[in-house]
């Protein structure tokens, strides 16, 4: 019998050392891993409670998704100590502080003092990690997660991208319930949808919809930041006129008729088998408030940058070094010009010097017809697929030159390769440069510059049809004092100030015939 205790007691402890020799080896394979790979660990160790879950096509019951997201979506409030007003708007693009809560004039005119603003979060490892928008917690000073049980916990910040409006941020905590990565190329247009988060304030809310639509661009990410409240998309935005592979801003939105609201920034667009598939970020409302339309981060665009922020802690891009425009953008003349029949495609306008596409052959005046084997409807197409991706990854690219289909495969520059190519792009040929400005110039007379009050100065004297200046509005007249910051009084003047152009800018001053001083930025490849 004692032998029996003795063997019985021997098994225990052998079990217990296996199992937790089993268990510090997972943990140290998990550090290695992506979330979408620790959630497949995590989903085999436990049950699924979305597994045995009916789509929407042959279920309109959504109570078991809800109740399977709703615990791993939370709640953040953020405080801002530093902040104040100088963004002229106050908290948040989806939660503005001041509008919501009617914040008095006086009140926004004191810059230190502390205001407060809130969003959502996913839960996406069960440690603590969450994803949430860029724009909910970019100015935070204390970062409070609370659960749907209450429970609360200070954040801090591993990664953020404006260029994405993703944020990972992480609270000290073990054993958190999460939401299941799903695939969001496998979103369909007409599928339902459910929005998971906290809007104006509310608890736990969830909406349903359907996807109305695929890779939106609504110009709110990148420049156009500094010209409208980000996290909202007025109308279908302006955009660039000529699309670039190598910005680093992406829009590639999922657009959902589900009802979002202020506060619903960062919380979790599922399907209806509760798969994660989006990041709610926007809203298009001439209101501040829901009006039809709400708009998600793709999350197979945000598994790529969030598993970015965990291991190097920030974005590592890769770039394909073209400009380019949509062929439907362009006008019958330029079409015209450059031969095209076609109408989807990317019109190629410049191959970056030692950029990938240069490197793969890309020319100027190719049209970009696929990328990995996908037809590329718009930029976005393109863009997000590239944006998946890091440097030193290869993409197969379609394109057509001279009416003859092609491939080519293009390996991923990252951003010091991008930077350099810019720089040795940008002062390669000042003539070249002089020529896509499109005008004409002569020397301003003494007595015009004495008018004017200037000590250096050419006239444009011709804006011709084509060029850089038409296109951005610069009228004859125009007497131009410095350009990249040198006095320009003549064409030599003109042409060599122009080979200091940098990262393909040319900087403008100048003074209208009739106004003040003015100065503007002109991007050459346009």
């Amino acid at each position: 019998m004692k032998k029996i205790g003795i063997t019985l007691l021997t098994a225990v402890l052998g079990g217990a050392v296996a199992v937790g020799g089993y268990k510090l080896f997972e943990n140290k394979q998990l550090d290695n891993m992506s979330f979408e790979e620790r959630q497949k660990v995590y989903y085999a160790n436990n049950a699924s409670p979305i597994e045995d879950m009916v789509s929407s096509t042959g279920n309109l019951d959504f109570t078991q998704a809800a109740a399977a997201v709703s615990p791993g979506v939370v709640h953040i409030k953020v405080t801002m100590t530093s902040r104040g007003s100088q963004r002229g708007g106050g908290g948040s693009p989806f939660d503005m502080f001041e509008e919501f809560f009617g914040m008095p004039q006086q009140r926004r005119a004191q810059p230190r003092q502390p205001q407060q603003a809130s969003g959502s979060g996913v839960i996406i490892s069960p440690d603590g990690y969450i994803v949430t928008n860029n724009h909910v917690v970019e100015d935070a000073d204390i970062i409070e997660v609370q659960l749907t049980d209450k429970r609360t916990f200070e954040a801090k910040v591993i990664g953020k991208d404006p260029n994405t409006d993703l944020a990972l941020i992480k609270v000290n905590a073990t054993g958190l319930p999460l939401v299941k990565l799903g695939n969001s190329d496998n979103v369909q247009i007409g599928e339902w949808v459910l929005a998971v988060g906290y809007p104006l304030s509310l608890q736990s809310t969830v909406t349903a919809g359907i996807v109305s639509a695929k890779g939106r661009q609504i110009g709110i990410l990148g420049e156009s930041q500094q010209q409208q409240p980000r996290g909202y998309g007025y109308g279908q935005g302006q955009g660039q006129q000529e699309e670039q592979i190598v910005n680093t801003a992406i829009e590639s939105f999922i657009q959902t008729d589900a009802v979002i609201n202020k506060g619903n920034s960062g919380g979790a667009l599922v399907n209806a088998k509760g798969e994660l598939i989006g990041i709610n970020s926007a809203i298009a409302s001439p209101t501040g408030v829901y009006a039809g339309y709400g708009f998600a981060i793709p999350i197979n665009l945000a598994k790529k940058i969030l598993d970015d922020f965990r291991e190097f802690g920030s974005v590592k891009r890769g770039y394909v070094g073209v400009s380019f425009r949509e062929i439907s953008e362009l006008t019958v003349e330029q079409k015209k010009e450059f031969g095209l029949t076609d109408i989807l495609g990317l019109y190629v306008f410049d191959a970056v010097k030692g950029g990938g596409a240069e490197a793969a052959g890309i020319k100027k005046g190719d049209i970009i017809t696929k990328i990995d084997g996908n037809i590329i409807y718009s930029s976005s197409d393109l863009q997000e697929r590239v944006a998946r991706l890091r440097p030193g990854d290869k993409v197969k690219i379609s394109y057509k030159r001279e009416g003859k289909e092609r491939e080519a495969t293009i390996t991923l520059k990252g951003e010091e390769a991008k930077a350099k190519a810019e720089e040795e792009g940008s002062s390669a040929s000042a003539t070249e440069i002089y020529n896509k400005l499109g005008a004409s110039f002569i020397p301003a007379t003494d007595a015009r510059k004495k008018e004017l009050g200037i000590s250096s100065g050419v006239v444009v004297t011709q804006i011709h049809r084509g060029g850089v200046f038409e296109y951005f509005g610069v009228e004859s007249g125009l007497v131009i004092t410095e350009i990249n910051g040198k006095p320009v009084n003549n064409v030599d003047d003109v042409e060599t100030a122009l080979g200091n152009t940098k990262r393909n800018i040319v900087r403008v001053t100048g003074v209208p015939e009739r106004g003040s001083r003015v100065e503007f930025n002109v991007p050459i490849e346009y």
